[in-house]
């Protein structure tokens, strides 16, 4: 008999909820039982899983390493997908190993090299992948002269932290003056370079940006699954475009991500962003982990989660070709249960399956699914 495969997912974006979907209807068909961990009670990552634990609060990088070694011991883990403290984590590859856990994240080298964007540009770079230009940033000097050389080559500026996750601190500059006009409608990105200037020059400590051209659409995000021999099993185009959302193999994308993902040692589940600048698809980020629409990927015929487990587990999967390109998509929110806020029950083997549909008193949390267009 197989026996079933733990997995453990520590504190993760709402969207893997479709992550944890995929690994339970493996085409394997093999019995997979999943923890998962977060600071907010309200996560329904921890109401999708089979077992879950509020994370301890204030733990250095150190001691959130040690806590995991101890969770995947008592746990007896199979296999540990990291997303905080990743960076730490993996440098302790082998006491995890140790313990029985294989971590599905790629070596601290490949980590170390993509949580400085300017880094990781300089990096791509040298081994000829496309990237737009970029300044890094930390005065309001260098800003100024940055967004100057940007306008004067026809273009917009843009910046964001250079160490960070998603959109986060992302703003577009512009030197149009505040007014009415940016109270009404939604907000936006756009932030006066006045206002900018005027707050760097007012902080107590520099800061540490990335300025670049704003890149134009479509942004494609490729999916890549790659082996401990740096061969990639697996690369497939998400397209968005404004609400469209659709799949590509162009090898405009996909070639230079299958080149960075190899080059690097991007192990397991990596998501390489392109945008275009002018006509030249270019290098927006990479991200050393799943990406939270990694689940998309269904619509192609492709269980990617799955695969990944696969190949930590030492079980090669091989080539991944999808058998088919899903239809265009978009989108939506759908509700997902989240457990009781003061205790988190823990399910058994024998316990009830809690059930899809969700009492009108449970309190209920957004995450995203997909619909065709």
């Amino acid at each position: 008999m197989v026996s079933r495969v733990r997995v453990w997912l520590n504190r993760t974006y709402a969207e893997n909820v479709f992550f944890m979907d995929q690994l339970r209807r493996n085409p394997s068909d093999r019995a997979v039982e999943i923890h998962a961990t977060h600071g907010d009670p309200d996560s329904p990552v921890l109401a999708a899983a089979d077992t879950a634990d509020l994370e301890p609060e204030g733990l250095s990088p150190a001691g959130y390493v040690e806590y995991a070694l101890d969770v995947c011991a008592r746990r007896s883990i199979d296999v540990f997908v990291p997303r905080l403290h990743q960076a730490a984590i993996v440098a302790h590859r082998a006491e995890f190993e140790a313990v029985g856990t294989a971590l599905l994240a790629p070596p601290p080298e490949a980590v170390a090299v993509f949580q400085d964007k300017v880094v990781a540009y300089e990096a791509v770079q040298a081994i000829g992948g496309p990237v737009p230009p970029w300044w890094r940033v930390r005065s309001a000097d260098e800003l100024l002269a940055a967004v100057e050389e940007l306008e004067a080559g026809g273009h917009k500026a843009c910046f964001k932290p250079a160490s960070g996750a998603g959109g986060v601190g992302f703003r577009v500059i512009t030197r149009a003056p505040f007014s009415l006009l940016h109270l009404n409608g939604f907000p936006t990105p756009y932030v006066q370079l006045d206002l900018v200037l005027q707050a760097l020059r007012q902080a107590d400590e520099p800061v540490d940006w990335l300025v670049m051209p704003r890149l134009e659409q479509p942004e494609v995000s490729v999916d890549c699954l790659t082996g401990r021999d740096n061969v990639v099993r697996l690369a497939v185009g998400r397209t968005k475009r404004g609400r469209r959302r659709g799949f590509t193999l162009d090898e405009r994308f996909v070639e230079p991500a299958r080149r960075i993902a190899e080059g690097f040692g991007l192990h397991c589940l990596s998501n390489i962003q392109f945008r275009m600048f002018g006509e030249q698809p270019v290098l927006m980020d990479v991200n050393a982990r799943p990406a939270g629409g990694l689940h998309q990927l269904s619509l192609c015929g492709v269980n990617a989660p799955w695969a990944a487990v696969r190949l930590a587990l030492g079980d090669d999967p091989g080539v991944i070709e999808p058998p088919f390109l899903g239809q265009d998509y978009t989108v939506v929110a759908a509700p997902r249960p989240v457990r009781a806020v003061s205790v988190l029950p823990q399910r058994t083997e024998k316990a009830a399956v809690l059930p899809t549909a969700v009492p009108e008193a449970a309190r209920v949390q957004s995450a995203a699914e997909v619909l065709p267009l």
